[in-house]
Order: structure tokens, then C-alpha cells, then sequence
């Protein structure tokens, strides 16, 4: 007979889950604080670049406005001579394509500025038509006091740790050209914090603990309460270190920035002097601290010098957002210690050690569900909480958090229709203009599907009909083939010239009709691509349940004097429903977001009109460039869908045992 194996004492499992709790609650502390210290050091050495780079831009624009060729080299070069950090410079002008001036060492004999770029140049010069994009694009933006801005800034950094650089050159307000600087790599100090106090932190409240647990003996409510209040303790003091990292992080970061914009000033005026270029209007080096769209960051004051408020306004705000940080790694830290400490992290371990056999199996499955479902769905439920797009997609989403907003849009606005002296006018990029045709859509579409398969079904179970696998392979093919060849040529069979559709018209003599013109005969031509498509799942799967039900079923009803109706609906139709109901699930939801048939077919013609929420969704995302509100739109599709689920399980009762 086997010995049973003492438990564990709560004063060890407490002391255990606590040691524990505190060592990934201060190991995370730890990795938050060096991160931030890194992310600051990128982000000064970043900004320092960006503050030389405008004041180069302007150096180049004040010396356009002369004799733009010599007096633009003649900067460059002593800008150049002025900059050992500056690795090199590079001047485009898109009037004749010319490289106007170059410090760049492969740029020299016959390659010396000025002269025309070359055909290995030409990304060069489609970067400054980007940058010229962005800047109209931005103009016409600040106008219609839309959000989305075109960066135009172009800022990379280079694997070495030095930065490429590009700005537009303007003048008059009309882009002229690009100016490109690659710097050397920053001198980067050493980014992790002492981790001394962090080992204290971890250290001293296990050595506390251990002296109160001989004072409380087995009772288990003071030995958590004594073990919780540990850990917060400890994690404050680690919180309140790294507070104090960020914030000096922080004030250093805008000391260098502002004695940074300073010598560039002053750089810059002594060159203007050398080369004998006005200074007027007067520099104003503290717009020269902007982000990639060219907007103050407002750090600085006009003249460059820091200015105090900002930077306590952005103390503050990091220290806010290294408070929740801290916050959510004590939630984190206490359940683990409950866990441990009250014996789950035990029981959990006799259960591996029990079932190992069966873990070694299902963890595989496990890990590639929580890689490829699980992970995937929980980071865009956090992005459909940010106002992520395309221009700021490298911030953390923690400065994207809009909370609520994105559903608020979407959720709030009711203007599906104005009535004006034309009649009505429909808004069909309205959420509940699609969410109403999807609807229409998906309903209509398992109609046509259900009748059509049940209708095939029960005619391919006929009784001796003959050539019956034949029409089997045939009325499958639909199926078979990939729904995305099946809606390209259903697009080409609605074409007003060439398709077959309007060809059979004309020989009825009918004129061609613009299909996808009209929201109704767009509908319609959908409609029969997906129909084509969805009646062979509901045939198999009718067919299949019909072929289970026993024929002495019939035998007896008939003998009984049923009707075929009556033998269909008080057999035939009970018999079909476990089959049927989850069938009719399933399709509800493949044809609720069956992108395939209506982005090829229709592609939302005319105007929209036929889109549904998840072709919506695709084209907010990667047409539009809005992540997070794409990402609230598709959690708003996972919603619904989930709620139809749940509700049509519950009245159907389909997936239950029969009785």
C-alpha cells in the first residue's frame, strides 16, 4: 500500500508562493524600469537627429532662396565641415531631377553634384515625391480638421544604431526638393539600472516573512494577509524607484534637447553669416523638435530654451502610465500568490505529475491555439481599444488608448438616411446601413441554400433512381472548386459587354444591364454566386441524415395511411433537425463573413452599397489605414455572431441528445 504524501504546511506553501509572487512582480519591475530607460535614450538620440536635420532644412532653404545651386553646395559643405556626426548630406531638387549638392563620399568625380540622378537614384527621388505627398495631404487635413497625418519626416534607424534622415526643402510654401543626412551612431550610455535595490526588494520581505510565519503559526488568514501586504509593500518601493528613474530620465531628456537646439542655433547663425544668407525672419529653434509629421512637440520654447511645464506635464504623464503598469504586475503578482499559497499551484502539479501522459499529448495543440486563435484575438480586442493607424503604428498601443471611442463612432451614429429635394439619400458607409444588408444577405443566402440542398437531398435519395452517384459528383463540383475561381467568373458572367448573362438577354432582346450600377441587381448578382456556391453543404448534409433514418419508419407509416407530406414533416423533418440546425449555424456564419464572393463580385458597388461589415472592416483597415477602429469593427462582427450563436443553440436545443 502506497504512503500517502504529507501536504505541505500553509507557512511554507505562503512563504513559497510569496518568494515567487515577488520574484516575477520585481523581475518585471525591473525589465519596465530598464525599458523605460532604454526607450529614453532612443528617443533623445532620435530627437537630437531630428532637431540637427531641421536645422540643416532650414540652413538649405534660406540659401534656395539666392543663387539656389552655388549657395546650396556651399552650405552643405560647411554644414558638413561643422558636423563631425553627420555622416552625410544629400540635396535633391525635383525641377530636372538634380542632385544640387552631396557631402556623401560616393558622390565624388564623376558622380560630383551638381548633376542629374541616376536610374539607381530613382528611390531617392520617389522619397521626396512622398514627402511632397504628405505635405499637400497634411495642408488639405488641417482644413477639413481630419486626424489622419502623412509623415513628412522620412526617419530610420540604420543597423549600426545611426539614423537616415529626409526633410522637404520648400519655399514660398511649394516643396522644391528633399534634403537627406545620415548621421554616425549615438554614443549610447548603459541602459540597465542597478539591480541592488531590486534584489533587496525581493530579499527582505521573504526575510520578514519567515520571522512573522514563526509568531503566526498554520493560521492560514493571517499568514495571507501578512504575505500580501509584503508584496505590496515591497512592489511599492520598486514602483517608486522606477517613478524616480523615469522622471530624471525625463528632465535629462529635455536638458539635452534644449542645449542641443541651442548650439544647432547657434550653428546655424555663424553659417548663415559665413556664407552671407539673411537671418530673417530669426531662427526659432524650438520648432525644430518635432515629431515625423512635422508638429512641435512642444517641449521647447520658441527660442529653444525647456520649457518647465511641458516637461511636468510629461513627468506626470509617464508616471501615470508606469503607475498602471506597476498596477496590472501586483494584480498579476497576488494571484500567483494566492495561487501558491493556497494550494493550487499543488494540486495542479499532482495533476501534471497523474496525467502526464495526457498533457504530453495535448499541449502541442494547446501551445498552436494559443499562438494562432488565442493570442491573434486577444491583441486586436486591445486594438480596437486604441485609435492605432498607419502613421503612428511604431508608438506603444498604451499612448494609442482611446477606451470606448472607436465603438461610440460606430455605435452612435444613426444618420442611415437624409431626406433632401432629391428624396431620400442613404449613407451606405453607415454601420447600420451594412449591418441591415448583411442581414438581408446572410438570411437570404441559407434560404436559398437550405431549400435547394434539402430539395436535392430528397431527390437524390429516391428510391432506385438510377445514375445517382453521377449527380452526386456533379451537383458537388460547386463545392469542390475554390469559391474565389466560382466569384471571378460569376464577375465576368455579370459584365455589361461581355458578360453571358447580358448576352442571353440580348438574344430575348433585352438591353445589357449594369449589373453592379443598382444596389438591387448588384444584390442579385451576389445572391447567385453564393447560391451556386452554399447548396451543395446543405445537400450533403441532408443527404447524409436521410440516409440514417430507418425505412421502417416509412414502412409504418405508410401502412398507417401517411401522406408524403405527413411522413415528411413527422419524420423526415425531426430526423433531419440535429443535422440540419448546426448545418444552418455553420452557414450562417460562413456567409455573415463570406468576404470572398462579395469583395470579387461586387466590390461594394455602387458605392458601398453592397458591402458587408467584414469587407467594411477589411477596407477600414488596409484601405483607410484605421487599425483600431478596423479592430472594433471586427469585434462588433465577433459579437454578433457570438450572441446568434448562443441564442439559436438555446431555442433549438439542436445539439442536445434526442430522448
Amino acid at each position: 500500500m502506497r504512503a500517502r504524501t504529507r501536504p505541505l504546511s500553509h507557512r511554507r506553501r505562503f512563504a513559497a508562493g510569496l518568494a515567487v509572487a515577488l520574484l516575477a512582480g520585481v523581475g518585471l519591475c525591473l525589465a519596465l524600469v530598464a525599458a523605460t530607460r532604454e526607450e529614453a535614450l532612443a528617443e533623445r538620440a532620435e530627437r537630437k537627429a531630428v532637431i540637427t536635420l531641421r536645422a540643416l532644412a532650414e540652413l538649405v532653404e534660406r540659401a534656395a532662396g539666392g543663387e539656389p545651386g552655388e549657395a546650396v553646395r556651399r552650405a552643405v559643405a560647411r554644414f558638413a565641415a561643422t558636423h563631425p556626426e553627420v555622416r552625410s548630406v544629400r540635396v535633391v531638387t525635383f525641377e530636372g531631377i538634380r542632385l544640387e549638392a552631396s557631402s556623401d563620399p560616393a558622390d565624388r568625380g564623376a558622380r560630383a553634384a551638381p548633376r542629374r540622378l541616376e536610374r539607381d537614384e530613382k528611390p531617392l527621388y520617389d522619397l521626396g515625391q512622398k514627402l511632397r505627398a504628405a505635405v499637400a495631404e497634411n495642408r488639405e487635413s488641417t482644413a477639413a480638421a481630419e486626424a489622419i497625418l502623412g509623415e513628412e519626416i522620412a526617419l530610420e534607424r540604420r543597423p549600426d544604431g545611426g539614423f537616415a534622415l529626409a526633410a522637404p526643402v520648400e519655399r514660398g510654401g511649394e516643396v522644391l526638393g528633399l534634403v537627406q543626412m545620415r548621421t554616425e551612431p549615438a554614443p549610447q550610455g548603459a541602459a540597465a539600472p542597478s539591480w541592488l535595490p531590486f534584489l533587496a526588494a525581493w530579499l527582505a520581505p521573504v526575510l520578514v516573512f519567515a520571522l512573522l510565519a514563526l509568531a503566526l503559526g498554520e493560521r492560514r488568514a493571517p499568514l495571507a494577509a501578512a504575505a500580501a501586504a509584503l508584496l505590496a509593500v515591497a512592489l511599492g518601493a520598486v514602483a517608486w524607484l522606477g517613478l524616480r528613474v523615469a522622471a530624471e530620465e525625463r528632465r535629462e531628456t529635455g536638458r539635452q534637447l534644449a542645449a542641443h537646439a541651442a548650439a544647432e542655433a547657434a550653428a546655424t547663425r555663424q553659417l548663415l553669416a559665413e556664407l552671407g544668407l539673411p537671418e530673417a525672419p530669426p531662427l526659432a529653434p524650438g520648432r525644430w523638435d518635432v515629431d515625423v509629421q512635422r508638429r512641435p512637440r512642444q517641449l521647447l520654447a520658441a527660442a529653444g530654451t525647456l520649457d518647465e511645464g511641458r516637461l511636468g506635464e510629461l513627468v506626470r504623464r509617464d508616471a501615470s502610465r508606469l503607475t498602471r503598469a506597476v498596477a496590472w504586475i501586483a494584480a498579476a503578482a497576488l494571484a500567483l500568490l494566492a495561487f501558491v499559497g493556497f494550494g493550487g499551484a499543488a494540486r495542479v502539479g499532482r495533476d501534471l505529475v497523474a496525467h502526464r501522459a495526457a498533457y504530453v499529448y495535448t499541449v502541442p495543440a494547446l501551445l498552436a491555439m494559443l499562438l494562432l486563435v488565442f493570442f491573434p484575438f486577444l491583441y486586436g480586442l486591445v486594438l480596437s481599444f486604441t485609435n492605432a493607424n498607419i502613421y503612428n503604428s511604431n508608438k506603444p498601443l498604451a499612448e494609442l488608448w482611446v477606451g470606448l471611442a472607436n465603438f461610440g463612432d460606430i455605435l452612435a451614429d444613426w444618420r442611415v438616411f437624409e431626406r433632401t429635394a432629391e428624396g431620400l439619400v442613404f449613407d451606405y458607409q453607415n454601420f447600420y446601413w451594412t449591418l441591415g444588408f448583411t442581414t438581408v444577405w446572410t438570411v437570404s443566402n441559407v434560404l436559398i441554400g437550405v431549400s435547394i440542398g434539402l430539395a436535392l437531398a430528397l431527390a437524390l435519395n429516391t428510391r432506385g433512381l438510377r445514375l445517382r452517384p453521377l449527380y452526386r459528383v456533379l451537383l458537388i463540383l460547386p463545392w469542390a472548386m475554390p469559391n474565389y475561381i466560382s466569384a471571378l467568373i460569376f464577375r465576368g458572367m455579370f459584365h455589361q459587354q461581355f458578360g453571358v448573362v447580358n448576352q442571353l438577354r440580348q438574344l430575348f432582346g433585352a438591353a445589357p444591364l449594369a449589373w453592379f450600377d443598382s444596389p438591387l441587381t448588384s444584390f442579385l448578382a451576389l445572391l447567385t454566386t453564393n447560391g451556386w456556391l452554399s447548396f451543395p453543404f446543405m445537400m450533403v448534409v441532408s443527404l447524409g441524415a436521410l440516409q440514417s433514418i430507418p425505412a421502417d419508419l416509412y414502412e409504418a407509416a405508410r401502412v398507417d395511411g401517411a401522406t408524403r407530406w405527413q411522413q415528411f414533416r413527422s419524420i423526415t423533418l425531426p430526423s433531419l433537425r440535429p443535422a440540419l440546425v448546426p448545418a444552418v449555424i455553420l452557414s450562417v456564419i460562413w456567409t455573415f463573413n463570406q468576404f470572398n464572393v462579395v469583395y470579387l463580385v461586387s466590390a461594394g458597388e455602387p458605392a458601398g452599397a453592397t458591402e458587408i461589415l467584414i469587407t467594411q472592416a477589411f477596407k477600414i483597415a488596409f484601405e483607410q489605414y484605421r487599425y483600431g477602429y478596423a479592430a472594433a469593427y471586427s469585434m462588433l462582427i465577433f459579437l454578433i455572431l457570438l450572441a446568434y450563436g448562443i441564442w439559436q443553440n438555446r431555442v433549438t436545443k439542436a445539439t442536445e441528445a434526442i430522448a
